[in-house]
């Protein structure tokens, strides 16, 4: 066996595997003796099939495998001995040479292998990276309270139909009647929703349902029929409004404070709007953090400068998804990918350099937050803390979010490690200008 190596840029080198028989000789007689130990012939039997007809069934298939095992053992050991940190595997070259697969003869292979690059790099308070602090205005408090108010406000009967309002309709063509049917004035197109506005109970109208509900499932399930049958309906139906229903805020008392921030916890309307302009200011806040961690990060990849072997790595990421990617899927995801690969490398000689450790505790808090802010998307924002938990312990239990929380935690500490070593620059910023930066 003679491996010989060309390196052909800091980063790619190319090895040739030049193989004897002798290499592969006594691999070869392995596998034919376990063939024959297992092969199931008429006329033989099991173990006792002459070698020659075993050689002439599996010859060639044990000669391909023992070869490979050859090859895999020798890139091993070449790159273990030579203490090579690696990307990916080695790939078989392009212009890998024709094989013969003749037993006797000798082989050559033509690998490239691809090296992880070094990352190395310091930081100082000379490293300025811009940190954005939200202005909390008048405006957005009047808005967050607005909504709030509305989330939390109930629908009650109305005199004439707004835009924003629902109507409680019969649908009528000939013998047809659909009763009872719900119909949001938002859903309807906006070339029709003038003539809906007004409307009051009794009022009349002839709707073609194909112009004012252009959304076919929810057209289906406003004339309770199934969305293959549309297609048979005549679109005009005599609409006739039985309810108005509007939607009106909740007042500002005890119960409504109760319901949104629990109970007790704000007494009054001064209460009320410093808690509008705490949560303004932690999801501000919440922003900004992301924001940072999209900066910094950035910032870092910047200044680690990190070479990557291109070519190899496409032609890496084809051959281990098996073809599932066409060129022009890895061209257009490349990028991307690039960059992401890049942070993970940076990250994790950050991660060394500040000596960070992802603790248990670590994961289960992050795990319990992760809980917290699915159950406010839903609107419940008082869970039980033993609820929140229990979520928590059943994320971690699933291996693919436990590590997506892994490397949230990793990458929050390696950034907080940086915050401590670099200047944050400030800047003030509108909430407006703040969600126009790309």
């Amino acid at each position: 066996m003679e491996i010989k190596e060309n390196r052909t840029d800091n980063l790619n080198i190319e090895l040739t595997l030049s193989i004897v028989k002798d290499d592969y000789s006594d691999k070869k007689k392995k596998r034919l003796n376990e063939y024959r130990r297992k092969a199931e012939i008429k006329g033989f039997r099991k173990g006792m099939v002459p070698m020659s007809l075993v050689e002439r069934i599996y010859g060639q298939s044990a000669l391909v495998d023992s070869v490979n095992d050859v090859i895999s053992e020798s890139l091993n050991r070449y790159i273990e001995e030579n203490g090579l940190h690696v990307m990916g595997e080695p790939l078989p070259a392009e212009d890998q040479p024709s094989v013969e697969w003749v037993d006797g003869n000798d082989f050559s292979f033509v690998f490239d292998i691809a090296l992880t690059p070094e990352v190395s790099f310091e930081l100082s308070k000379q490293d300025e990276i811009l940190y954005y602090n939200i202005n909390v205005t008048e405006a957005a408090k009047k808005e967050m309270k607005e909504n709030l108010l509305k989330q939390y406000g109930s629908l009650e009967d109305g005199d004439a139909a707004k835009a924003d309002d629902f109507i409680i309709a019969d649908f009528e063509q000939g013998d047809t009647k659909v009763e009872g049917t719900y119909v949001a004035l938002r859903n309807v197109d906006e070339k029709v929703r003038p003539s809906f506005i007004g409307l009051k109970p009794g009022d009349s109208l002839d709707v073609d349902v194909n112009a004012a509900f252009t959304n076919e499932t929810d057209r289906a399930s406003m004339l309770k029929v199934k969305k293959e049958e549309l297609a048979g309906l005549q679109p005009v139906f005599r609409m006739t409004v039985k309810t108005v229903k509007t939607f009106k805020p909740a007042e500002l008392n005890q119960d409504t404070f109760d319901r949104i921030f629990g109970e007790g916890v704000v007494t009054d309307a001064e209460e009320f709007d410093r808690k509008i302009a705490e949560r303004l200011s932690a999801e501000y806040a919440q922003e900004s953090e992301f924001r940072f961690s999209k900066d910094a990060r950035e910032y870092l990849v910047r200044k680690a400068d990190v070479a990557l072997p291109e070519k190899f790595l496409k032609r890496w990421i084809s051959v281990t998804n098996e073809g599932k990617f066409t060129p022009e899927d890895i061209e257009r995801e490349f990028p991307a990918f690039l960059e992401d690969f890049r942070w993970q490398m940076v990250r994790g000689y950050l991660a060394g350099k500040y000596g960070v450790k992802v603790e248990e505790d670590d994961m289960f808090s992050a795990a319990k937050s992760f809980a917290a802010y699915q159950f406010a998307m839903y609107g419940l924002s008082n869970v039980p803390d033993q609820q929140l938990e229990s979520y928590a312990r059943s994320v971690l239990a699933q291996d693919k979010e436990r590590g997506r929380i892994y490397e949230q935690v990793e990458e929050q500490k390696v950034l907080n490690a940086v915050r401590a070593d670099v200047t944050l620059k400030n800047k003030k910023i509108s909430v407006e200008k703040f969600r126009e930066l790309k």
